[in-house]
């Protein structure tokens, strides 16, 4: 394990392929892990080599819009560790890693932030559109709330 003094965060980044997870001391970028197998498949191994390996403070996901399965799924874990840790989780919006660009829905159906309203918009050709691990996490703005954010109804 690290030296125990300093502090670890954790970013997640679950809504698309390749799922994305950041280390970060002092909110600073340490390590990135990246997978393009499924959520259910690799998450839970990963966060548990973290824990192991780091003395992890919080951990932050992106609670949505996006995959809702692999939302739920992230959630789930979180909440799981946040109450048998006592690891704090917060959630931030899928737009704060990717620069605003349209997130996946359905079909050819894009999420797309218009002022402070998600809307969807269909999309004849695919926008090209990459999610990313900011280098500090020190302006990311957390939501309020850290449940997954549904935007369109629940099937």
């Amino acid at each position: 394990m690290q030296n125990p003094s300093h502090k670890f965060q954790l970013l997640i980044i679950s809504i698309a392929s390749p799922l994305l997870v950041g280390v970060y001391r002092e909110g600073e970028l340490i390590e990135e892990i990246s997978s393009d197998k499924k959520t259910s498949e690799v998450l839970l191994p990963i966060i548990t080599e973290m824990l192991e390996r780091y003395s992890v403070e919080s951990i932050i996901y992106t609670r949505g819009p996006g995959s809702y399965m692999a939302i739920k799924l992230t959630y789930i874990m979180l909440k799981t560790i946040e109450i048998v840790r006592n690891i704090p989780c917060y959630g931030c919006s899928a737009f704060m890693v990717n620069g605003g660009q349209p997130v996946k829905a359905i079909g050819k159906l894009y999420f797309i932030k218009e002022k402070e309203t998600i809307i969807t918009k269909k999309y004849e050709q695919p926008p090209v559109t990459k999610f990313a691990l900011p280098q500090r996490i020190h302006d990311l703005e957390l939501d309020e709330e850290s449940t997954p954010e549904y935007v369109l109804p629940a099937v």
